[in-house]
């Protein structure tokens, strides 16, 4: 799965019912991940947090979906217990779909397999893939952890924020460790004389040793 590459409408089982995936997304953003297995401890603290952070992905328009190769009944006793342990505090109930993937079918074409066990059935439980997927239906950015790492939700959310503001201003990009409301870089190709017109409230340039003025941000977003 390459950024920019288009996810294709797949029809699939989910704890919630039949999908049809673009059907499911309408004009949203949208994060599809998959997990390990059920009733394994890592992937019950990754969906906690989710289900903690809920309200933050309805803040900005984003539509959540969970994926594993475990069947849908199993799915279904997994939530129906989840919501009741507590983590990190807080006790919520998972009100997003699972999506039932037993013959691996989406897993495979959704590329969210180890390379070595790809072509063994019984092996190939899937990575923690994370794909974040925009209105026009195309990957925007994806991630990939190995079952032994836990995913940081504070950190889908930072990026989904960048993804948005990018995607609403494209003259701007966001350095290393941004957060909303800190400095953004302006991109190169936008000449200085049109920096007043686009950013009115002003612009920092910073001089670097090569003399080149190529380093521009500001808070104006």
């Amino acid at each position: 799965m390459r950024l920019g590459a288009t996810i294709p409408n797949f029809t699939a089982e989910t704890t919630q019912g039949r999908i049809k995936f673009y059907d499911w997304l309408g004009d949203s953003w949208a994060v599809l991940f998959s997990h390990p297995a059920d009733f394994t401890p890592v992937c019950t603290t990754e969906l906690g947090r989710i289900a903690v952070h809920d309200h933050e992905f309805k803040k900005r328009g984003v539509k959540v979906i969970a994926h594993s190769c475990d069947k849908l009944r199993s799915h279904t006793d997994w939530v129906n217990v989840r919501h009741q342990i507590v983590l990190s505090g807080y006790s919520r109930r998972l009100s997003l779909p699972i999506i039932g993937d037993e013959k691996r079918e989406l897993a495979v074409l959704l590329d969210m397999i180890y390379e070595d066990s790809k072509d063994n059935e019984e092996a190939a439980l899937t990575v923690r893939a994370l794909y974040i997927i925009g209105p026009d239906k195309k990957l925007k950015l994806s991630m990939q952890y190995p079952a032994s790492t836990g995913r940081n939700v504070d950190e889908i959310l930072r990026v989904i924020d960048s993804l948005q503001l990018t995607t609403r201003l494209k003259v701007v990009a966001t350095p290393a460790n941004w957060t909303p409301g800190t400095k953004v870089m302006i991109l190169p190709h936008v000449k200085d004389e049109d920096l007043p017109k686009l950013f009115p409230k002003g612009v920092e340039k910073i001089s670097m040793p090569s003399g080149i003025t190529y380093v521009r941000t500001t808070t104006d977003y």
